[in-house]
């Protein structure tokens, strides 16, 4: 009796961990079955991709997570959270909504520090479609890619309409479409990047999680910027 209990203790936690989300219709289909990877690519030996309570947990070294399918149009629903920020923090210049630099009252550009987070999440295979997981002011979903484009509405499109995350240890949603090389991505319920053609992002291809460096616990010291990040309720449905 009390070994069923503490079973049963056990998937309930693993259920609350992994959280609830309900696909709209029976089209949807799981990429992540919240046990293992079937369905994905892990690389190779050397790597710290595991399943830990239902979530993909990464904190420590190896290369992207990638599926084994490709996809051409498609919707996907794939929540994450940075689990914790470690190592130094990051010092860059402040842009608004268009890409530009913020300036001060003396015309020079405003600096930001933030904690040096940054995952990814690859949505046509290579790093040209990585919608952006970080701490930047600006906040996740940005197209690094794109941020200098000579079309300045490629170019402000590459930028989040308004930082949409949440803090760093809670859950945040993606909801992303991808018609072609049309692409929009809705947070937490807010519309970060409407529907934008995106030259060159590719038609086709897999889903990527992104490796970033890791945090190698002995030495307290980043390789790069620190990926200590969770992926749950990867869902996709694809379109014709």
């Amino acid at each position: 009796m009390q070994k069923l209990i503490l079973l049963l203790i056990t998937a309930f936690a693993s259920q609350l961990a992994a959280g609830d989300w309900n696909p709209p219709d029976k089209s949807w289909e799981k990429l992540f079955n919240g046990k293992d990877f079937t369905g994905w690519k892990l690389p190779g030996k050397e790597h710290n991709w595991q399943v830990v309570d239902g979530v993909i947990d990464y904190e420590a070294k190896g290369g992207n997570l990638v599926t084994e399918k490709s996809f051409k149009n498609y919707k996907l629903h794939i929540e994450w959270r940075l689990n914790r920020t470690v190592g130094p923090n990051f010092t860059a210049k402040h842009v608004d909504g268009q890409g530009n630099p913020v300036l001060d009252k003396d015309g020079k550009p405003v600096v930001n520090s933030f904690p040096n987070a940054d995952s990814g999440i690859f949505l046509r295979g290579t790093g040209k479609s990585q919608a952006n997981i970080w701490c930047w002011p600006c906040g996740s979903g940005q197209f690094w890619a794109f941020q200098r484009h000579k079309d300045p509405v490629v170019r402000a499109a590459a930028w989040p309409d308004k930082n949409a995350d949440k803090p760093v240890g809670e859950w945040n949603a993606f909801d992303i479409t991808m018609k072609g090389e049309e692409v929009t991505v809705v947070l937490n319920g807010v519309t970060v990047t409407p529907p934008t053609i995106f030259p060159d992002i590719g038609t086709e291809g897999p889903i990527v999680l992104q490796h970033h460096g890791g945090y190698n616990e002995k030495k307290k010291s980043c390789s790069g910027a620190s990926s200590l990040i969770q992926f749950r309720n990867i869902w996709i449905k694809e379109l014709d």
